[in-house]
C-alpha cells in the first residue's frame, strides 16, 4: 500500500513518519511538504531521505493530483491549530481537507485516514465521550480549530456516504510525549482550571499505533475512533509533573462537569485490538519517554 502523509513536519506528523517507515519501508511512504528541506530528519533517528517528498502547498488544489498519482491512501495529519486567524483554520482544516479527499477520490486513493481531535466533543455529558455522541464543538475549548474540525468529518462522511471514499477517522486527544513541549505549552490554560478537572490524553507512540491501525483494517470505511490513553490526569497531576507551583484557591474552583474532555477509548480497543503502550501520563514518566 503507497501511502501520502500530509502534515509530515508537524508536531504529530513528524514523530508518526518515523514509525510508519519501519512498518511500510520508505518505498512506499510520500510527503506532501511545502520545502523538501523539512522532510528530516525525524525524532528517533530515522533519516527523511529515504521518504518520496513531494513539494506542495496542501491548500493549492492545482498541484494534489500530482501529489496523490499512483498513490493508494492518504493519512491526513495537517491542520491549522491553535494562535492562527479563524479563517486560516478554516481555510486548512475544512476547505483543504474537503479538497484533498475530492481529489484522492479523482486519483483513485480511496482509503483515506483523518487525524480529528477529541475536542469536538465540546462539554461534558456527564460520562466518557462515545463516538456515537454528536460533536458540538462547545466547551471550554471551543474555537475554530474544533469547529472546522468537526464540519471536515461530516464532509468526508457524505463523500463516504455518497461516493464510497472509504474514510477512517480518529479523534485524538491532548497529544505528548517524545520530546513534544505540548504540555508545558497547555500550563498557560490548565493555571486556570479546577484542581479536579481532568486532562484526557494519548503518547505519539500510541497515535501511531491508531493510525497504523485505521490505515490498515479491512471493512471500517465510514467509523470515527477515539485514540486515547486509559488513564486521564488532573489539572493538579499536571502542574506537579511540570514543577509548576499549584495556585491558591485551585481546589476550590467549581466544575461543572467532571467528564468534559474525557472519552472512551473502548470502540478502538473492542474493534481494531488497540493496547496504549503508555496507558498513563505516569508509565510515560517512568519509561523516559515524555
Amino acid at each position: 500500500m503507497r501511502v501520502l502523509v500530509t502534515g509530515a513536519t508537524g508536531q504529530v506528523g513528524r514523530r508518526f513518519l518515523p514509525r510508519l517507515l519501519r512498518w511500510s519501508g520508505p518505498d512506499q511512504v510520500r510527503v506532501l511538504v511545502r520545502d523538501a528541506g523539512r522532510a528530516g530528519p525525524f525524532p528517533g533517528g530515522f533519516p527523511g531521505g529515504g521518504v518520496e517528498p513531494h513539494v506542495g502547498d496542501l491548500r493549492d488544489t492545482a498541484g494534489l493530483p500530482a501529489a496523490l498519482a499512483g498513490v493508494d491512501a492518504v493519512v491526513h495529519i495537517a491542520a491549522a491549530f491553535r494562535g492562527v486567524p479563524d479563517e486560516e483554520a478554516r481555510a486548512v482544516n475544512l476547505d483543504a481537507t474537503l479538497a484533498l479527499a475530492e481529489a484522492a477520490l479523482a486519483a483513485g486513493a480511496r482509503r483515506f485516514v483523518f487525524a480529528s481531535t477529541n475536542l469536538v466533543y465540546g462539554a461534558g455529558r456527564g460520562r466518557p465521550a462515545v463516538e456515537t455522541d454528536e460533536a458540538t464543538a462547545d466547551g471550554i475549548l471551543r474555537g475554530a480549530y474544533p469547529d472546522s474540525k468537526a464540519e471536515a468529518e461530516r464532509g468526508l462522511l457524505r463523500l463516504h456516504a455518497e461516493r464510497g471514499l472509504d474514510v477512517r477517522i480518529a479523534r485524538l486527544s491532548f497529544v505528548y510525549g517524545d520530546g513534544d513541549p505540548h504540555i508545558e505549552q497547555s500550563l498557560h490554560w490548565t493555571l486556570g482550571w479546577a484542581a479536579h478537572q481532568r486532562l484526557q490524553l494519548v503518547h505519539h507512540a500510541d497515535v501511531a499505533q491508531a493510525l497504523r491501525l485505521l490505515l490498515r483494517a479491512p471493512g471500517i470505511g465510514g467509523r470515527i475512533f477515539n485514540v486515547a490513553d486509559d488513564a486521564p490526569v488532573s489539572a493538579v497531576e499536571v502542574l506537579e509533573l511540570t514543577g509548576t507551583p499549584i495556585p491558591d484557591g485551585m481546589a476550590d474552583r467549581p466544575l461543572a462537569d467532571a467528564w468534559d474532555g474525557i472519552v472512551s477509548n473502548r470502540r478502538i480497543r473492542d474493534e481494531l485490538g488497540f493496547r496504549p503502550l503508555y496507558p498513563s501520563l505516569w508509565t510515560a514518566r517512568d519509561a523516559g519517554s515524555l
